[in-house]
């Protein structure tokens, strides 16, 4: 197993990367291992609310300039971009033929299972979080979208990769881009995040946190 002192390095290592070295590329390996630890995260019922698109083609990444204020060094210097989608409400509502064809297909529960896990997850949406419409609920599911894009940028610091996450876009005019250059079906998935790939051009600034004590409480 990995040793604490190693993950910490790792954490200390990793930072939002704004500048990436266009010599340098991420090979194939090392991305399907980033990759796969995106697949392997947690997510609600373990329904997997999220699809990921690797953007390598040069026009795509030149068009998304257009919408993506914040990501415009990254699109042209990062080896690899991702754009992280969230599942819509057509896809995660508790009726959803995507929901009862996932417990089915991909969980292989037993249908007396099914039964009981799509009545629990259907009284969770109804009641528990109160996920009564589109945005509510895309907005429950674009949560569990940050975990593998937490655990993406943590294993590639793990061996090295940088990253940087990306918030700065125009959602509607991005997903606009999203439909008509890379045949997204925005009814089904809306855009939550995009995230760059590569390895560092400059040594970031020291971190700075607030401690554990301004953090954390214990009772």
């Amino acid at each position: 197993m990995i040793t604490k002192a190693k993950i910490i390095e790792a954490y200390k290592f990793r930072h939002a990367c704004k500048l990436f070295d266009t010599t340098k590329k991420i090979s194939d390996s090392d991305m399907n291992f980033i990759l796969e630890t995106g697949l392997l995260s947690p997510s609600s019922f373990g329904f997997e609310p999220w699809h990921f698109i690797v953007v390598q083609n040069p026009e795509l990444r030149t068009k998304l300039k257009e919408s993506a204020w914040g990501a415009t060094a990254k699109l042209d210097s990062a080896s690899h971009f991702i754009i992280g989608l969230t599942m819509k409400a057509p896809l995660t509502k508790y009726d959803s033929p995507y929901i009862e064809d996932f417990m089915r297909n991909i969980q292989e529960l037993p249908e007396n299972v099914i039964v009981q896990k799509g009545a629990a997850y259907e009284a969770f949406q109804k009641s528990d979080f109160d996920l009564s419409d589109d945005r509510k609920l895309f907005d429950w599911a674009s949560k569990q979208c940050y975990i593998p894009l937490a655990n993406m940028m943590t294993s590639a610091a793990m061996i090295g990769i940088d990253s940087c996450p990306i918030e700065g876009f125009n959602q509607s005019i991005s997903e606009k881009i999203l439909k008509e250059d890379l045949g997204v079906d925005t009814n089904l998935y809306g855009l939550s995040y995009m995230v760059a790939f590569g390895y560092r051009v400059n040594d970031p600034r020291p971190k700075t946190r607030r401690s554990l004590n301004n953090m954390v409480t214990f009772k």
